[in-house]
């Protein structure tokens, strides 16, 4: 089925991973294109420029489209799909109508991907039977990532009459009421709810707020009576406002722009793209090509190294294993190289 806007909190993960954002960096939430696609807020209204914290807890679309552009489709599924999900495409190639639910799903599916986040960013096959032995867990997003989405969507106001509690949970529509979600989770359980008709016909006035938020937390209470506490931030977490960001990572700027200057973007010359270099006491050897001088380098999307004017630097990074290199310069353009570091 159709998971409406379920799907926005992993897309703005992978952003958050790629060095595209933070949940204070700024976003227009304006009328726009791309190409031939021209999607609209479910209210047909704009909000103008918005913290990308708040572009998600009010579940604007023109931001999630920006960002899915700037990702590229096949990144969202590729990391639908490294999280256990089996997505069905209306058509033969996914677009950026994904990230407002134009993809089939199941509930087991979402259950799972908000797993992930509610672990850190670590994927697990759901197990029916608690003896069943738990395959050990694949990376989709990075702790910091997953944690800064959790805790916007822990900001998100109940449904009137339930008890204040810091759930992070997100609701859904899909296209023509015919069908409405509410996944959420505190520091120990996941529950995810989805309301519809079996044969897909359209439900008018059912909202994901209004029908299936009520239900889901009415879940939490009859499960636990105190909800277990979201998890504390990792220690790389970048906890500032707007103001105290590096320079690029201020404002979100669409891929349109990216392309304008695409003859002098960054680049990273070292190390390339899929390698696998060794870790140096001093740290991992970087250098970029391109782009405006300073330059602000993120490992899996946290800052490391900020509005240098060198382009060869020394990352200092915890250890060995996967990581996921950005780089963005002046410009706000950005560049990134997963390496295998041992």
């Amino acid at each position: 089925r159709s998971p409406g806007s379920t799907l926005k909190p992993l897309v703005y993960a992978l952003a958050f991973d790629e060095g595209l954002g933070h949940p204070e960096t700024m976003i227009d939430d304006k009328p726009m294109s791309f190409g031939a696609y021209a999607p609209q807020n479910f209210d047909k209204l704009y909000m103008g420029t918005i913290r990308m914290r708040e572009a998600l807890q009010l579940s604007r679309n023109i931001p999630v489209v920006e960002l899915t552009d700037a990702l590229g489709a096949a990144k969202l599924v590729s990391a639908m799909e490294k999280a256990g999900m089996k997505p069905v495409f209306p058509g033969d190639k996914p677009g950026l109508a994904i990230a407002l639910g134009g993809v089939g799903v199941t509930l087991t599916d979402m259950v799972q991907l908000y797993a992930a986040i509610a672990r850190g960013g670590v994927v697990r096959p759901l197990s029916w039977r608690q003896d069943a032995e738990v395959p050990e867990g694949q990376r989709v997003v990075s702790e910091v990532a997953a944690w800064e989405v959790g805790d916007i969507l822990a900001g998100l106001a109940p449904p009137p009459g339930a008890p204040s509690n810091r759930l992070a949970y997100k609701t859904g529509t899909s296209y023509g009421h015919r069908d409405a979600w509410a996944i959420g989770f505190d520091g120990s359980h996941v529950i995810g709810v989805w309301m519809g008709r079996a044969d897909g016909t359209p439900v008018p006035g059912a909202f994901g707020a209004d029908v299936a938020a009520p239900v889901l937390f009415q879940a939490f209470n009859r499960l636990k009576g105190k909800l277990d506490p979201q998890p504390a931030a990792p220690a790389s977490t970048l906890l500032v406002a707007n103001a105290e960001l590096p320079v690029p990572l201020r404002r979100f700027k669409s891929r349109s722009a990216v392309f304008e200057a695409a003859a002098d973007a960054p680049a990273v010359a070292f190390p390339p793209d899929g390698s696998e270099v060794e870790l140096l006491a001093a740290g991992l050897k970087v250098r970029v090509t391109g782009g405006t001088a300073p330059f602000t380098w993120l490992a899996d999307g946290v800052p490391v190294i900020v509005a240098s004017d060198a382009r060869e630097a020394m990352l200092a990074l915890p250890g060995e294993g996967f990581v996921t290199l950005s780089v963005i310069d002046a410009e706000g353009r950005s560049a990134r190289s997963q390496v295998r570091v041992r």
